[in-house]
């Protein structure tokens, strides 16, 4: 029976993973109480003793703004941590599993990006997972790395989401940027499309693939489904009005993609499945928030 070690179990898309991993091998789930991803000896170390055949990489530093102003920690665990996992993985003859993002573009294009894409992040977090990429890619190992976009989960501490959720629930009036589209994607389905993948490693299926739910929004058009799937569900909203703004009308420390949109076709073709549309995954969500709320 094969081994898997998951990095980032207590994170939003961690949590998702453990039930799907579970029936695969014998999984060994660590969060950041268990592992410094700033502390190489720690990683190789951790990856040494459990001897793995899979390694999946959930974790990352994901706060978009502040790792703008903590740069060192977010290079540490989304630019060099990657690098020292796939050394690790290389090392014991494991295959290593991370997830990237959409950051890692500038969001220029107006067709979706495919994986041959040129790259050119706007900020520090996308400069940060595009710099892990970077290191994965230059260490050789069998590796595949999935970049997806705007993930959020019913475990997640903080999200799109969350965080329109509880706005709604005090204000009767919210302002939402409509000028950035992208595809939200539910931390289910990505984690289905991670499992997936894993009982086809052995198919020569190794390198960069997208994932993210199908279908495209702009965070205004997210934040209207939101509050129409939470109001069915129940949920206590006091919001009567959202107000289409533009990203020029709410300056964030780091600038985004206007548009990251991903092609999935190429991950399509190896899990012979077509992704569930973007609200679908959402409303899954919702009714998981509420069961476990």
């Amino acid at each position: 029976m094969q081994k898997i070690l998951l990095i980032g179990s207590n994170g939003q898309l961690g949590k998702q993973l453990q039930p799907l991993l579970q029936p695969l091998g014998e999984l060994i789930a660590v969060g950041r109480q268990e592992l410094n991803l700033t502390n190489p000896d720690a990683i190789s170390d951790l990856v040494a003793a459990v001897k793995p055949q899979v390694i999946v990489n959930a974790a990352a530093y994901t706060m978009v703004d502040k790792a703008e102003s903590d740069q060192e920690i977010a290079i540490a665990v989304n630019g060099k941590a990657p690098g020292v996992l796939a050394e690790s993985a290389k090392s014991g003859g494991a295959t290593f599993l991370h997830v990237s993002t959409d950051y890692v573009f500038d969001g220029s294009q107006s067709t979706p990006y495919l994986e041959t894409d040129p790259t050119n992040p706007l900020g520090v977090y996308g400069s940060s997972k595009l710099m892990g990429e970077q290191a994965i890619a230059q260490v050789g190992g069998d590796y595949i790395n999935i970049r997806t976009s705007w993930v959020y989960g019913a475990y997640g501490q903080v999200n799109f989401v969350k965080t329109m959720l509880r706005l709604a629930a005090d204000r009767p009036e919210i302002r939402v940027v409509y000028d950035q589209v992208g595809s939200p994607t539910w931390t289910g389905d990505l984690a289905r499309a991670i499992a997936s993948i894993i009982p086809k490693i052995n198919q020569d299926i190794l390198g960069t693939y997208h994932y993210t739910n199908s279908g495209v929004a702009s965070w205004y058009d997210f934040a209207i489904a939101i509050f129409e799937e939470a109001e069915k569900l129940g949920f206590p909203l006091k919001i009567e009005r959202v107000i289409p703004i533009t990203s020029a009308e709410y300056p964030t420390p780091t600038k985004r993609p206007a548009y990251s949109v991903l092609n999935c076709g190429k991950i399509n073709q190896v899990l012979g499945t077509h992704q569930p549309q973007w609200r679908v995954g959402l409303r899954q969500m919702l009714q998981e928030l509420k069961t476990i709320s």
